[in-house]
């Protein structure tokens, strides 16, 4: 990757700089190497040397020092506007950890404990589902809540159903101590309470500014979704909308139908090939992939940068490196979408994190004050496409090469789109959740209340209980991700608003090459160096709004399927810009993982050799895997 130019300045500013930035690579690192081992229960993983980084790193970012020691350095006589904007970002980012109040260090440090201990417990727990003859099926929640949407028996489903609502029970006591002493944390530091501590550090706005745009979209998508309620249980009975039927009834008979042209084993070249296509590179970065469910495993899809990609101050490029995991089970049908839906997601992550063109890490790590909103634009853009007939018919292919018949995708849409506000009320329901447990008294900060308050959310936002049980959430429990969710709603109108433009500046969103080239302009390439806000505005020229979503979900059924048989056979006609097997150029080395095992590496034949080595693993590992047309 070509340097860039020196940045200009006094010399001992660009020490400081190269000091600081160095100091910070190291914390990161340690803990993020602890994250990875511990996550995907590799040997030697330890939750106290987790909770050891994970202090270190906390107390290297609330250094009170360094704070004072970059403000010292802005006031340099002859400071360049480069190394300014350098500094200003350390100086935000240090604002957002730093604490006059020393019992936040405690608190900080006795929450990594705790945390590490849930978490400990959480990976331990005897999940799964017990059948009518009162056999144990060990399953993680990503099993379950596949179970649910695919099988065909309704008891299965059912106790499917019951081993994700265990998991709140089994967490509540531990997580309530938690919740209490996030409470002491946030309030020690100045905060009304810990969401709204979490949310000014990361977003830069408050409670009033968030919920006021939540609201908006809760009341323009109340009335859709208790039509759609209504509706379900007109079309196909009342039975359909209890939480363990409501998935199936709309998509279990479709996602059969889908499963061999979209299959596990053909997921990683057909990711590859489509952000190939669409001019995205990866900056010479590196990328692990441990894609596969197995015991012990963090039971949460997620991507992480144990090396932040920037230029140094002589200009040298730094290049990313990525940890990425989803929980994959090859056998399984519905596994080859899960895993591309998330291969797109965690992929679109990692991809704007690589394009960080800042002169310090601090700009391209993606905890406070990067914006969560931010973050998740880049990826829910990307996985976006998997539900678009122009990227079905242009990619979803079965082992004889043939293409996903348009029948699937009317019966598909038929199915899902009437419902979509369904997921809409699931995303708000955990800001919503996360706001009321928050604003509870202390007092009633109770495993008993904690679990009776997501059911009381679940009734009030989704209309009843929630197939995805809130306290199933991963995100509520990890300090990292918790008070997060928003981040989720406000990307999908960001989304939405930028599907809009692309179609109205290119015609077209699949295989455009220039879509890649804008992305790394103007969304990704300023990192955390400038407000998500003012990104999302200047891409497409319009403040963020709900409208472009709300719209989306208000759009005809007969006209959608118009809109969609159209693309559908402008893609199939012109086939994917990359084909099955070729080689796809991403800038990038990817390691196919399996915990400690190493499977595939791109930089031994490139990438279309890995896929296809990766390929006869699968094969091999689960022999029941289904057939699937070439990557």
């Amino acid at each position: 990757m070509a340097a860039a130019a020196p940045l200009p300045g006094p010399v001992e500013v660009n020490q400081f700089i190269d000091k600081l930035n160095s100091e910070y690579e190291k914390a990161h690192v340690e803990y993020e190497k602890n994250f990875w081992s511990t996550k995907m229960k590799l040997a030697g993983a330890s939750s106290e040397a987790l909770s050891t980084s994970k202090t270190e790193y906390d107390q290297f970012l609330a250094d009170k020092s360094r704070l004072a020691a970059v403000r010292q350095q802005l006031a340099t006589p002859g400071i360049t506007e480069d190394q300014r904007k350098v500094l200003a970002i350390a100086e935000k980012t240090f604002k957002t950890y730093v604490a006059e109040d020393p019992r936040v260090a405690e608190y900080s440090a006795k929450l990594n404990e705790l945390e590490a201990e849930l978490a400990a417990a959480r990976n331990a727990m005897a999940l799964g589902w017990t059948d009518a003859q009162g056999t144990f099926h060990k399953a993680s929640s990503v099993q379950l809540r596949n179970s649910m949407r695919t099988s065909d028996d309704e008891a299965t489903r059912k106790a499917c159903y019951e081993g994700l609502r265990s998991i709140g029970p089994f967490v509540a006591e531990k997580f309530a101590a938690i919740v209490k002493l996030r409470q002491q944390l946030a309030r020690t530091a100045g905060f009304q309470n810990y969401y709204a501590m979490k949310l000014e550090q990361a977003e830069g706005f408050g409670m009033d500014v968030l919920f006021g745009m939540l609201d908006g979209l809760e009341l323009d998508t109340r009335p859709i979704m208790e039509g759609a309620r209504k509706s379900l249980a007109e079309d196909k009975g009342e039975e359909c909308l209890r939480p363990w039927n409501i998935g199936y009834s709309l998509a279990g008979d479709v996602e059969k139908k889908l499963d061999p042209y979209m299959s596990f084993e053909s997921a990683v070249g057909v990711w590859a090939r489509t952000f190939a296509a669409l001019g995205i590179r990866y900056r010479d970065a590196t990328m692990a992939l441990d894609l596969c469910d197995r015991e012990g495993k963090y039971s949460n899809g997620f991507c992480h940068w144990p090396q932040p990609a920037y230029f140094k101050t002589d200009g040298t490029w730094v290049a990313s490196r990525t940890n990425f995991t989803s929980l994959a089970t090859p056998s399984a049908v519905g596994s080859g979408k899960t895993a591309l839906v998330t291969l797109l997601h965690e992929g679109g992550h990692a991809a704007h994190f690589a394009n960080v063109l800042q002169r310090s890490p601090l700009a391209s790590q993606e905890r406070a004050p990067t914006s969560v909103a931010y973050a998740e634009t880049q990826s829910m853009f990307l996985d976006s496409l998997a539900g678009d007939a122009a990227w079905l018919g242009r990619y979803a292919r079965n082992i004889a090469g043939e293409v996903l018949p348009w029948a699937v995708i009317e019966e598909k849409i038929r199915s899902v789109q009437p419902y979509e506000s369904f997921m809409v009320r699931s995303m708000l329901s955990v800001p919503y959740f996360e706001k009321a447990l928050y604003e509870l008294p202390d007092d009633e900060v109770t495993a008993e209340r904690i679990v009776a308050l997501a059911d009381e959310i679940e009734n009030s936002i989704e209309g009843g209980p929630a197939p995805r049980p809130l306290m199933s959430v991963p995100h509520i429990l990890s300090d990292e991700s918790s008070a997060y969710y928003h981040g989720y709603c406000l990307a999908e109108m960001a989304v939405h608003q930028t599907r809009a433009h692309f179609l109205a500046k290119y015609g077209r969103l699949v295989d455009e090459p220039r879509i890649g080239k804008d992305l790394a302009e103007v969304y990704w390439a300023p990192g955390n160096a400038e407000p998500y806000l003012s990104l999302v505005e200047k891409l497409t020229g319009a403040p963020l709004t709900a409208a472009a979503w709300v719209k989306e979900l208000q759009t005809p059924l007969k006209q959608k399927l118009e809109e969609e048989k159209h693309d559908y056979k402008a893609a199939v006609a012109a086939g994917p810009a990359i084909a099955p097997g070729q080689e796809p150029d991403l800038g990038m080395r990817v390691l196919l993982v399996h915990g400690d095992e190493q499977i595939a590496d791109s930089a031994e034949g490139g990438l279309a050799a890995a896929c296809e080595t990766y390929k006869a693993w699968i094969r091999k590992t689960w022999p029941a895997a289904p057939a699937t047309a070439a990557a």
